[in-house]
């Protein structure tokens, strides 16, 4: 990772005209449990000081426009950001059109990246574990293409997300899984006290390999164990967000 940097950038071979980054916790101007580059409004941060780290994030990343923020709601759905009307409730928003800016916050949760290979069309999806068990990246990336595109031919970034040794969950979750396809097993690791460790990045890799999508980058952070460059809501609660987004040319 980049130190003189507050944002990370994808390390995937997407088409020159297509853009993304990751923001992280610094370079920012929030205070205490927020410090200091939390983009997010509704965590309990003062919206001034909010509104100025758009204000940063928009600078230092060259933004062509303000980003298309949502109510993320964990669910399944989402939006075309070029027809967005005030904060839609959605977990994802896709475009084709150039300078619209696809924009999720997480802080654990999976944000995951995609983009044409031809650099025609993008999607920014927020991906935790209950969006995932409804499909929001199979929905987000069907509503994305064309019919005539495969999903063969996407290029997939996995942003910095909770990791496998951090993420315990009830044996109600996995079984959610299982009970949607046996796939899932391998990202579930059962412990000693009845609970068990998941792995989102594997969780995402399974139904994007169910897709035929094989380019896939990325997912090698995590948030929790990586106190200076990300906020965690498992590790804080009281904490700020990153800002994952994505536009074209």
């Amino acid at each position: 990772m980049n130190k003189h940097k507050p944002w990370l950038t994808p390390d995937w071979p997407a088409p020159a005209n297509i853009h993304a980054a990751t923001t992280l916790r610094t370079g920012g101007v929030s205070q205490a449990a927020y410090a200091t580059l939390n983009p997010a409004t509704h965590v309990g941060d003062d919206p001034n000081k909010v509104n100025h780290n758009r204000q940063l994030i928009a600078e230092m990343l060259a933004l062509p426009h303000e980003p298309v923020w949502l109510e993320q709601i964990h669910s399944n759905k989402a939006v075309d950001a070029a027809s967005t009307v005030a904060l839609p409730q959605a977990d994802a928003s896709y475009t084709d059109q150039a300078g619209i800016v696809c924009a999720v916050l997480t802080a654990d949760c999976l944000p995951l990246l995609a983009c044409t290979s031809d650099g025609s069309r993008v999607a920014a999806i927020h991906a935790g574990w209950r969006g995932l068990l409804a499909g929001v990246i199979s929905n987000t990336l069907t509503a994305m293409l064309p019919t005539e595109t495969a999903m063969a031919d996407l290029l997939i970034w996995l942003g910095p997300a909770i990791g496998p040794d951090c993420f315990e969950v009830g044996l109600e979750v996995r079984d959610a899984f299982l009970e949607k396809s046996a796939t899932y097993s391998p990202a579930f690791k059962a412990q000693a006290n009845g609970k068990c460790l998941a792995d989102i990045y594997q969780l995402a890799k399974i139904e994007l390999a169910s897709l035929g999508i094989s380019q896939v980058f990325g997912g090698t952070h995590c948030t929790v164990t990586e106190k200076e460059d990300f906020y965690s809501y498992r590790r804080d609660s009281q904490t700020g967000r990153m800002a994952t987004l994505i536009w074209r040319e």
